[in-house]
């Protein structure tokens, strides 16, 4: 009976790609066109480029749902402030606390005390490890740049004291770092992902850190190998002096808050995001504790749950530095001002993915892939990878993927849905160049040249990406459902 009722199905979305024609695909493509011509060529701000793409994709569609009485261009505009404004309400505020968490963690120098206990326990001779290993961690609420210029220092300060293995320590900031950016919310790529693919966010949290050290562990031996191959010394320049360096590494554990004040506003949230997901799974855990059900769906609520990281942030800040409030908001106007930049362009990308739909670019390739044997996990990771090499931004191929994948899950999938989740955020790491600011960001920082940064970070991100892939494809064979969700 129900073999009989999937080749109905089956016959169904055959007989719909002559009813929905190619006209879809050609506003697809005409419309990512757009965006890598408007980015790359034109050097326009991403956010105008996909709010640009977004009107574009609802002139060419056919049909578009609105008010009949307004003009079909009146509408495309109306629908992309719309889709905007939606998708701003669902992030905006996630990413402005993430942004404040990562700030306070730098100011109080939190995030030097947790890499110096990572470097006691590891020892000098594995300090690149303990770098990568709390790199790992403390990436979680911060923005790649931001991250990277966090740590960095203490990079350098590592290679002063040791006299070695620049390059090595460099690699370690960004080998776990960029998992987090393309895997785990709060980051506006995952989340904006997790919402467009309706997947529960304490799921993608708890699966994406423990999938993710798979290809951390084993980029980081393709490290090693390129910090034995390619030796890149330490260089002054216009952000690096050696003096800077001198005082990084005689700094006192004194002056640093303790080592449970420093993690905490990283753990904290995490925690209690995962536990929400976790009891929202437990089958009748709600109606036998109604009040323990609501406490914790309200703590676990990712705003909630950020806004009390915030908070524990901002008190170790406080402490530490022996500041007022008002010093305090004026420490917050740059991360603001950062987080609104990235607010904008990921809310964009949301109502550009949103266009796609109104013009039925899901139901296509939908309707396309019917009847055939598509891994959905291998195509996802194919799209975001395209879309990442041909514009740069691995936020903008995560948005605009999730939203060409998601009308393939409707079907039902013989696996979580997470998985496709992780193959975009893997796919859009994959062969950062030039034409990705995160590429500048480590060239530029380290002093590296154009060429030295190809064939380490280049190599590294690729590395990353395609282990991942792999990572995906074998946990959706060998644990198809994950067991509490």
């Amino acid at each position: 009976m129900d073999t009989g009722k999937e080749q109905v199905m089956e016959g169904i979305m055959i007989a719909a790609v002559g009813t929905v024609g190619m006209w879809p695909f050609v506003v697809l493509a005409l419309s990512v066109c757009a965006i890598v011509l408007l980015i790359t060529v034109a050097r326009l701000h991403a956010f105008v480029a996909l709010i640009l793409a977004a009107i574009f994709v609802g002139i060419l569609a056919a049909e578009l749902p609105g008010v009949p009485e307004k003009s079909h261009w009146v509408q495309a505009v109306e629908l992309t402030t719309a889709g905007f404004g939606v998708t701003a309400g669902k992030i905006a505020v996630v990413i402005a606390l993430a942004s404040i968490i990562g700030m306070c963690l730098m100011e109080s120098g939190a995030a030097d005390k947790v890499v110096r206990r990572f470097l006691a326990v590891f020892g000098e001779k594995r300090a690149g490890a303990a770098i990568m290993l709390s790199g790992y961690v403390l990436s979680i609420p911060i923005f790649f740049d931001t991250f990277f210029m966090l740590l960095l220092p203490l990079a350098q300060a590592m290679a002063y004291r040791t006299g070695r293995d620049y390059l090595l320590y460099v690699m370690a900031i960004c080998c776990g770092s960029i998992v987090t950016h393309s895997l785990l919310i709060p980051h506006p790529g995952p989340l904006a992902m997790a919402e467009a693919l309706k997947i529960d966010a304490g799921l993608t949290i708890v699966v994406g850190l423990v999938a993710g050290l798979v290809p951390v562990l084993i980029t980081w031996q393709v490290v090693k190998w390129l910090s034995r191959r390619i030796p890149i010394p330490l260089r002054e320049s216009g952000t690096t002096r050696l003096a800077d360096l001198k005082a990084i590494v005689d700094k006192p554990e004194s002056e640093l808050p303790s080592f449970v004040a420093s993690i905490l506003p990283v753990i904290v949230p995490i925690f209690l995001i995962s536990l929400a997901s976790s009891v929202a799974a437990m089958k009748g855990f709600k109606a036998s504790a109604p009040g323990w059900y609501a406490l914790i769906e309200f703590l676990g609520n990712r705003n909630v749950a950020l806004l009390i990281g915030t908070v524990m942030a901002a008190w170790v800040v406080m402490r530490q530095r022996a500041i007022t409030l008002a010093a305090l908001g004026r420490l917050l106007a740059p991360p603001l001002e950062t987080a609104g930049v990235i607010i904008l362009i990921t809310s964009a990308g949301g109502a550009f993915g949103m266009m796609l739909s109104h013009a039925g670019v899901g139901e296509a390739v939908q309707a396309a892939a019917a009847g055939r044997e598509v891994n959905l996990i291998l195509l996802a990771w194919v799209v975001a990878a395209v879309i990442r090499v041909a514009q740069g931004s691995a936020t903008v191929a995560m948005l605009t993927a999730s939203a060409m994948v998601y009308p393939l899950l409707g079907a039902g999938l013989p696996y979580d849905a997470v998985y496709i989740f992780m193959s975009i955020g893997f796919g859009a790491m994959t062969l950062s160049w030039m034409n990705d600011s995160g590429f500048w960001v480590v060239c530029k920082l380290s002093g590296f040249t154009e060429q030295e940064t190809l064939k380490t970070w280049t190599v590294l991100a690729t590395t990353n990406s395609l282990v991942g892939l792999l990572t995906c494809l074998v946990m959706a064979k060998v644990l198809p459902r994950i067991p509490g969700f």
